[in-house]
């Protein structure tokens, strides 16, 4: 097919904080060698913001980098964390908040913000236009160039396909964007990075990376049960058959953020992370605060957890992996907002050395993994490395308390590392060994339905185009996952996608409600048989959070 296309030195997948880091970095570093670069951002979202979904406490220590006049600037980080309450969930109704000794430093978070991410990431783009940088929302990037085995830029997704991929009376042919290098700052499970990591076998010798499912709500509540600053995390319950946590944060305006990560190594089929997500929020240590409030957004998204011991080599002929693409999140202090902007920040640095000193591109910036190592952010990644295989080694209290020695004490330095070299998909048990889960009805108070929870994510999809979740093989879902495992798929969803329909005279088949998916890609990395395959719809579909 003849595209039109355009040349740039440097091409950016994805406008969330370290794509955007990246451009803005590139930029400042160019105006002060007084050198010219063009750069791009292309965004599968309508608008920069509305696919970012994180807590979010933030660190702000690499926007200080980037930005060291960033409260001049206007940065929206307006609500510093006032204190950290830290309780272990014993049941539905008991509780013990744990003194600051029992709690790893890495948890504590003096000198942060509450904030939203989503809005970070449009202040960001605000910088990087206002420096030269071209930015395309609703653009979705869906595949790659690569010629001699160098990536030579992406092709944007073709819009007004029918469903079975013929073109429609509106159709219009996608753009190649040729680039000396290509960052890929997808988020976590980025389709194209996952393409990228299986190509150049950039994740060989490494432990495979690990998983949660992260969910949020904002609520408004009544301002006697406001406490701006006041963060909140839990362990324990309800996760009886899964490890992870809660968190609730006291936002500005009597807003208050609401979440459970769940990670995705749980082994019972029947576990439904959203409902499990429905049951935390009856706790009495949470239900205090959203008693008498309004829900008013939702959303849910995968984080890469596994940290130093799952990161792949971030470079390759052409371009590199940023941010939670590559997984760079710190889940020893469930952030990955900082880590993901300052691995940006590096990758801009060493490919404007490398364009700067004549470099004509196509080449493996090997120089990145000295800068990296080099790093505050290799530091922290290196002294977190065990934070996640303990607990799932030795479960949240003993994994707990062994990551409050091995930080508190010894700096996360011990002189050894623990790995977890099980794929989260891999340790699903057969749901004939396991008991099913029964999980209580919404009471629409403060649990609420999956449908109308994805009402409140403004998620919308062209409907007459390409499903973009891909089954291998289309018999896989009825022979072998509802067989063995009673196709997980039906509760891992946070979004209702997935559902078995009997068909009378036919038996069951998989429906795929592609409108509902929210592109959290759980479905991607938990599949038992890693059948389904996320691809990018249109531009510009999915969700539209506000200010998640």
């Amino acid at each position: 097919m003849e595209r039109e296309a355009m040349e740039y030195d440097v091409v950016i997948v994805g406008a969330g904080p370290s794509g955007l880091s990246a451009a803005i970095r590139l930029m400042q570093q160019a105006n002060a060698a007084q050198q010219t670069v063009t750069v791009c951002v292309v965004e599968k979202g309508s608008e920069v913001g509305a696919h970012i979904l994180s807590g979010a406490v933030f660190e702000p220590r690499a926007l200080q980098e980037l930005f060291p006049d960033w409260q001049t600037l206007g940065a929206p980080l307006h609500t510093p964390v006032t204190h950290d309450d830290i309780y272990l969930f014993n049941n539905a109704e008991q509780a013990r908040k744990l003194p600051a000794t029992l709690v790893p430093n890495t948890m504590h978070n003096s000198g942060n913000y509450i904030v939203s991410a989503a809005n970070l990431c449009r202040w960001l783009a605000e910088q990087a236009e206002g420096l030269g940088v071209d930015i395309f929302p609703g653009f979705a990037a869906s595949d790659i160039i690569i010629e001699d085995n160098v990536v030579k830029g992406i092709i944007i997704g073709d819009m007004g396909l029918d469903r079975e991929g013929q073109p429609k009376d509106s159709f219009t042919p996608g753009m190649a964007l040729h680039a000396k290098y290509t960052l890929f700052a997808e988020g976590c499970r980025g389709h194209l990075g996952k393409q990228l990591i299986n190509h150049f076998k950039l994740d060989a010798d490494k432990s495979p990376q690990h998983y949660a499912i992260g969910f949020k709500e904002i609520w408004d509540v009544p301002a006697e049960q406001h406490h701006a600053g006041l963060v909140v995390h839990s362990a324990g319950w309800p996760l009886d058959d899964a490890s992870g946590g809660g968190y609730l944060y006291h936002a500005e305006g009597q807003q208050v953020v609401v979440g459970l990560i769940v990670d995705l190594n749980y082994s019972n089929p029947y576990l439904n992370p959203f409902e499990e997500f429905q049951r935390y929020k009856q706790h009495p240590i949470i239900r205090q605060y959203l008693k008498q409030g309004k829900r008013v957004a939702y959303g849910a998204r995968a984080i890469a957890k596994g940290g130093l011991n799952s990161l792949p080599k971030m470079t390759f002929n052409g371009g590199m992996l940023l941010g939670c693409n590559a997984g760079t999140l710190n889940f020893a202090k469930i952030k990955g907002n900082h880590t993901a902007m300052k691995s940006g920040m590096l990758a801009a640095e060493t490919v404007a050395q490398a364009l700067f000193a004549g470099d004509t591109g196509g080449k493996d910036l090997t120089a990145f993994a000295e800068h990296f190592s080099n790093s505050w952010l290799f530091d922290e990644l290196y002294r977190s490395r065990n934070f996640g295989a303990a607990i799932h080694k030795f479960g949240t209290f003993w994994g707990g308390a062994y990551n409050t020695l091995d930080q508190n004490l010894f700096g996360g330095k011990l002189p050894f590392t623990l790995k977890d070299e099980q794929p989260d998909y891999a340790m699903l048990k057969p749901a004939s060994s396991v008991q099913p889960i029964s999980y209580p009805k919404p009471d629409n108070t403060l649990s609420f339905d999956r449908l109308s929870s994805v009402y409140l994510s403004n998620t919308n999809h062209e409907e007459e185009q390409p499903c973009h979740l891909k089954l291998k093989d289309n018999s896989i879902p009825i022979q072998v996952n509802l067989a063995k495992f009673a196709e997980p798929a039906q509760r891992y969803c946070p979004a209702g996608v997935y559902e078995i329909v009997e068909e009378q005279d036919k038996g069951p088949r998989l429906q795929i409600n592609a409108q509902n998916c929210i592109h959290c890609k759980t479905c991607d990395i938990k599949d038992p048989s890693q059948n389904i395959t996320w691809v990018t719809p249109e531009g510009g579909g999915g969700p539209n959070y506000p200010n998640m």
